[in-house]
């Protein structure tokens, strides 16, 4: 104890020399009890990693993981259950109660009109840089030649020894298709088996915009004034129902809002881009995905979305429908019936990562040095063969700084 009060006597008497006479010193003077500091930013090196791994694959033999903890989930349904049993009225806000954000209209429409500048790229871009398809599998590729890995998963894969079957790819191989059904009032009726062929199936990036204000023709959207009341789950006033309005056969034309929306034969609507316009179309696509990917985000954080847990049925809306069209792990137990849960940006607006390559017009990938080759998301992968910088953000994944080694040196690579 003598020793301690001595020390920290000793301790004071230095500092106050310090801070009246100055240091007589260029040293430093630390505290034996203390650790020394570091000399290199450890956030810094955490956010600008060398090189990251992709998510695993999740199995299809099992329910995917909840995007929000269980626990949480069951803690909130344990206290709107207290505050049913007492009488009380759930207590929501906007969106949740139906009502529309206002600060989140002009997100919405960004993100449209994002989404139309990326599909009109990558349409243009499918002239210039090939994309290679594989018919028996989800497996796509961007390069002037297919790659030899053999990661093929499809039903004729041992006979090629897991070799792809490449075709020509298209527009639907590189932004994937994740439809959903769209609804005039997402709090009215619930969509059932029998009646699912009443209502259009759109892209769910649309349908979230719609639902979050923005106002299509032909796609029309109820809008509330009187907000939804709730008692635990049982809703007690929806604001009224109102009948969906007859659809009506509008034909589609060129100019028409609905052509720029849809991936159909977009091939044919944008010609073959000029040499010296394929740099800036590929710079324009690429700020056009991180708008859409960021607004989406944005957007669901308010609005409620589901997503099977077993397959990649997702649906725009506070429950999921009725429809019984699940064919993953273990439907037979669930007749059919999707298992819905919180969707996550990725299920709405997937990534679908391909192989980076180096060399476009290089040898074509092998299956020997597929550990030292990175990935990126499709489109990413596009536009950096068309002339594009690459973001940093996806740097880390792509690999660049990882020398491919040779064949017979790969097998000393520790």
């Amino acid at each position: 104890m003598k020793i301690k009060v001595f020390a920290l006597a000793w301790w004071s008497i230095t500092q106050e020399k310090i801070q009246t006479d100055g240091p007589t010193t260029s040293g430093t003077f630390c505290c034996g009890s203390q650790r020394p500091a570091r000399r290199f930013n450890s956030k810094k090196q955490e956010a600008n990693p060398q090189n990251v791994d992709l998510p695993p694959l999740l199995p299809k033999q099992q329910k995917k993981p909840y995007p929000i903890p269980l626990k949480k989930i069951q803690q909130n349904a344990r206290a709107d259950k207290k505050l049913a049993q007492m009488g009380i009225e759930k207590p929501l806000e906007p969106p949740k109660n139906g009502l529309l954000v206002p600060d989140l209209i002009p997100v919405a429409y960004d993100v449209l009109d994002a989404w139309k500048i990326l599909i009109r790229g990558i349409a243009q871009l499918l002239h210039v840089v090939p994309v290679h398809a594989c018919s028996e599998c989800s497996e796509i590729h961007v390069a002037q030649s297919s790659h030899d890995i053999q990661n093929c998963h499809g039903p004729t894969s041992p006979q090629r020894k897991g070799f792809h079957s490449w075709v020509k790819g298209s527009i639907n191989d590189v932004l994937l298709p994740i439809e959903s059904y769209h609804m005039y009032d997402p709090f009215g009726k619930r969509i059932k088996h029998e009646t699912r062929f009443m209502y259009d199936r759109i892209p769910a990036l649309v349908e979230l915009c719609i639902q979050a204000g923005v106002d299509l023709p032909e796609y029309p959207s109820w809008r509330r004034t009187v907000p939804v009341r709730m008692i635990g789950r049982k809703v007690i006033d929806r604001g009224g129902f109102v009948d969906e309005p007859a659809k009506q056969c509008i034909p589609v034309v060129s100019n028409s809002s609905l052509v720029d929306l849809d991936t159909h034969r977009v091939s044919e609507r944008f010609p073959t881009p000029t040499e010296l316009e394929v740099p800036r179309i590929a710079q324009e696509t690429i700020r056009a995905y991180e708008e859409v990917k960021w607004g989406v985000a944005k957007l669901m954080r308010k609005y409620t979305v589901k997503a099977c847990g077993y397959c990649s049925e997702v649906h725009v809306g506070p429950w999921g429908h009725n429809a019984k069209l699940c064919g993953e792990f273990k439907h037979q137990w669930r007749d059919g019936k999707h298992g819905w849960q919180d969707a996550t940006v990725d299920e709405v607006f997937p990534p679908n990562y391909v192989w980076h390559v180096r060399d476009p017009k290089g040898p074509p990938l092998r299956s020997a040095l597929k550990r030292f080759y990175g990935k990126a998301p499709a489109v990413i992968e596009m536009c950096i063969q068309a002339g594009a910088q690459v973001p940093d953000k996806y740097k880390p994944m792509m690999r660049l700084d990882i020398v491919v080694p040779e064949s017979d040196e790969a097998f000393f690579v520790a």
